[in-house]
């Protein structure tokens, strides 16, 4: 699976790629730091998955995922963000799903895992369990 990382935090993305790289199967092809970034390297890299830091630098949110599904319709997008408010704004705006940055890395692994049917995921969050739901998606 290949992914593309857009926060405008340098150190969410490296979290996010020690985590990502850890798992079987997927490939981290970018990173991105602003809106303007992210819809160019994903039309280049044509990812699988977009990991998408809520609040990237750049467009306001909104008009970053329009933009991005208008260029690049393919890549499930979840949202991340440190405000859990920002889950219905995210959600309306067309993201996949949600994590919050709160929430332990196995979270965003099971939301991955449901959210793009990755068999390897599924074998490394039954390997690390997960104590609450899996929060809520639009593709499941």
């Amino acid at each position: 699976m290949l992914i593309l990382l857009a926060d405008g935090q340098p150190k969410v993305r490296f979290g996010l790629r020690v985590l990502l790289e850890r798992q079987s199967g997927f490939t981290i092809v970018e990173e991105a730091d602003n809106a303007e970034d992210l819809l160019s390297k994903a039309q280049i890299t044509h990812p699988d998955l977009i990991l998408l830091g809520w609040e990237l630098p750049g467009l306001d949110t909104d008009e970053t995922l329009f933009a991005l599904r208008q260029a690049c319709p393919k890549p499930i997008v979840i949202a991340l963000s440190g405000r859990p408010e920002a889950r219905q704004a995210a959600l309306r705006a067309g993201a996949d799903a949600f994590v919050s940055k709160a929430d332990p890395p196995e979270r965003l692994l099971a939301t991955i895992s449901r959210t793009c049917g990755n068999p390897h995921v599924l074998q490394s969050v039954a390997q690390a369990p997960v104590k609450e739901a899996i929060h809520e998606t639009k593709r499941a």
